[in-house]
């Protein structure tokens, strides 16, 4: 995330006009800018003086809403010279009021550390330099960076938010002078009313929200898409996702964090953010509303006059109901984060089992995975009945809680009716004010269950983050060195192979693997083989010493049990290839050298290969692969154990029929796989304990030669 601090001249821009509009206010000029306008001004431009370096996210609504006040008070200021048309559209000063007053909240939200670990995971697409297509109406396809298409969709959206708001306090004026045509038995006025005004108005609205739906469908999918690319891309650079498994069980499920998690982080954070920001709108624009409706209210049964008495009441009911559904609701932050991990466990154990479904047939396990199975799923149960147990009482406090959300307004406003203080229409505004105001101050009571959800996906999705780049920083500190080599051999130096708890299991003092030649290594299991091979193939970041590699040279690696994706069987033999790079003419020459000819009619065939194949025929199809790619090194991790001793002579002589100018370095336990090498080197137990090499000439001496 590249936090950046706020451009100062934006900040003397809105410092300025705000001293401007004060000291023109103070000095008694009709500015139409009232002070508590340009103080706010004042505190927003002192806050981007002040504020730390911060994130693209947030740093975008501050610009916004500091241009939007700067441009809105300019408006205010001008208006004593513009056309009386410009003059009737203009919005009233609370927009530029309610403008400064999203900046200072974003300024504030920089501050808490919960709210910067969430908008740390937005922050990378904002920033992104990247250049993708997208399609705008009427001009057709442009390539533009991702990071200004999504500021101009999401300041678009915005906007329309922001109309959203203005016209429902438009027809809040209107409901009220509508209510009062009826009362007041005047006909012409009522239908004037609903048609010139209602109307127009609700179709404005109507249409408003189709382009906001379409706005939004497009804004959610680029920034899920961009994100979820990203967070495969990082997982899979350079073996990190192999790496993973050493960060001491601080990641689970990779699958689902980038699936689920993604998809619900995109859609929560949107949904809080710009339904906050329109709560915040409508909760300041009918705060003055209600404000100035209660200006002259007195207390019933008294003379007593108190400043935005409806306000205050209206504060104290939502106040006091976000402290109780916070108390009752509490608990569900940490429950719903368990309650995700155990839904991916047992969903990976269902995916493990038809994975093996071969071998728990043979073993007769069903049984045992019933048993285990049934474990998982009841650790889903009883931690869903504790997630019940408190879902149940914020579920009724909210509804008691909303239920009295349309009672409550009337309730409080109706004596000043009944007293005469105000009209049925003003009854009717007064309440829908209230209400409104109620609403925007309950946001968090409605959305408690949502944010604790929200919370435990961010969580998730940073503690995979932070496993990444522990991955990512350990291979670049490792301190096995892979270093060109200066000749055409490959030279292993001063090489202590560690375990990821720290014990080293071998010592490679100097090795040479000498181009063109066939070397076998064996050794007891747990020796290092396997894990020697790993740290030359630059995936084993554990140990110390140096691995000079071949410039230029292509390394390809066999493990005894290949992967094999699923799809169509062409696809499954080219792989890591791209289906479609080798012709099938190729494809059915390596398995007929791979002595899998049955399998040439099947190339179009999709299937779970893996449960299809047999282990023996895994294997061959993984040296088709090495067939089809011709690498210049070739390592065989024990990658004919499942043939038979004359099947796995005949694979290394079609080996060495066909890539003639490859090196194979073998790993085997069988005596038989001598008389397919030049050579045998072998790991022996030294005397501390750890693993060290002993070579053997195979066709020219029989004792050790060191």
């Amino acid at each position: 995330m590249r936090s950046q601090p706020f451009p100062r001249l934006l900040a003397f821009v809105v410092g300025a006009v705000s001293l401007l509009a004060l000291g023109l206010g103070l000095s008694g000029a009709q500015t139409g800018v009232p002070a508590y306008v340009a103080a706010s001004g004042l505190v927003l431009a002192a806050g981007m003086l002040v504020a730390p370096p911060i994130g693209a996210f947030l740093r975008f609504f501050v610009l916004f809403y500091g241009i939007g006040y700067v441009g809105l008070v300019a408006l205010f200021l001008a208006q004593p010279v513009l056309p009386g048309m410009i003059q009737s559209v203009t919005p009233p000063p609370l927009t530029a009021f309610t403008a400064a007053c999203f900046g200072i909240l974003a300024l504030s939200l920089q501050r808490i550390p919960v709210m910067r670990t969430i908008f740390s995971i937005s922050d990378p697409y904002f920033e992104t330099d990247e250049r993708r297509p997208i399609r705008v109406p009427l001009l057709g396809m442009w390539n533009a960076p991702e990071k200004w298409v999504a500021f101009a969709l999401l300041g678009i959206i915005i906007l329309i938010n922001l109309g959203q708001v203005g016209i429902s306090v438009r027809l809040s004026f209107w409901s009220r002078d509508w209510l009062d045509s009826i009362q007041n038995k005047n006909a012409a006025e009522f239908w004037r009313l609903l048609f010139q005004v209602w109307v127009p108005w609700v179709f404005v609205l109507i249409v408003s929200n189709m382009i906001e739906y379409v706005l939004l469908s497009v804004f959610k999918i680029r920034w899920r898409e961009w994100t979820t690319l990203r967070l495969i891309g990082r997982w899979l650079d350079g073996g990190t996702h192999y790496r993973l498994q050493f960060n001491g069980g601080s990641v689970d499920n990779p699958d689902q964090r980038i699936q689920e998690d993604v998809r619900k982080y995109i859609d929560t954070t949107y949904a809080l953010t710009i339904s906050m920001i329109q709560q915040l709108s409508t909760l300041i624009s009918f705060s003055v509303i209600l404000w100035g409706l209660s200006s002259n209210l007195t207390i019933p049964g008294t003379d007593t006059k108190l400043p935005g008495l409806l306000f205050w009441i209206a504060l104290l009911y939502a106040g006091l109901g976000t402290i109780v559904a916070h108390l009752i609701g509490r608990r569900l932050i940490h429950l719903n984060f368990q309650q995700e991990q155990y839904e991916a466990n047992f969903r990976f154990s269902l995916a493990r089992l038809r994975e093996y479904a071969e071998p728990i047939a043979l073993l007769a396990g069903e049984d045992s995975e019933k048993n285990r199975l049934g474990e998982r799923f009841r650790f889903v149960i009883s931690n869903f009945f504790r997630i019940v147990g408190v879902q149940k009482w914020l579920s009724a406090f909210t509804q008691f809680y909303g239920s009295s959300n349309s009672v409550i307004p009337y309730v409080v406003a109706a004596p000043f009716y009944f007293v005469g203080q105000i009209s049925l229409g003003v009854l009717n505004q007064t309440a829908g004010a209230f209400g409104r105001v109620d609403a925007a101050l309950a946001f968090f009571i409605d959305r408690y269950a949502m944010l604790a959800d929200f919370k435990a996906v961010v969580d998730r999705l940073a503690g995979f983050d932070a496993s990444i780049h522990a991955a990512i920083e350990r291979r670049e500190t490792s301190r096995i060195a892979r270093l060109p080599a200066a000749g055409p051999d490959l030279r292993v130096a001063d090489l202590a192979l560690g375990l990821p708890e720290g014990r080293t299991i071998a010592r490679i003092r100097d090795l040479v693997l000498r181009r063109g030649e066939r070397t076998l290594l064996v050794g007891p299991s747990g020796s290092g083989k396997s894990t020697l091979f790993r740290a030359i193939a630059g995936i084993w970041p554990f140990g110390a010493g140096t691995i000079e590699m071949p410039a230029g040279q292509t390394v390809m690696l066999l493990p005894q049990r290949p992967y094999i994706p699923i799809g169509t069987l062409r696809g499954a033999i080219s792989y890591p290839a791209i289906e479609g790079r080798h012709p099938d003419a190729a494809i059915c020459a390596a398995l007929d050298a791979a002595r899998l000819p049955q399998l040439k009619d099947r190339l179009e065939e999709e299937a779970n290969w893996s449960q299809i194949l047999s282990g023996g025929e895994q294997q061959r199809l993984a040296i088709a692969r090495a067939l089809l790619e011709r690498p210049d090194w070739l390592f065989l991790d024990e990658a004919t154990a499942a043939l038979d001793e004359p099947l796995e002579e005949a694979i290394y002589a079609a080996l060495a029929e066909a890539l003639p100018a490859t090196t194979i370095v073998s790993i085997g336990h069988r005596s038989s796989l001598n008389d397919n090498h030049d050579r045998r080197i072998e790991m022996r137990l030294g005397a501390d304990e750890t693993y060290l090499v002993a070579e053997y000439p195979l066709r020219h001496a029989a004792a050790p030669a060191g």
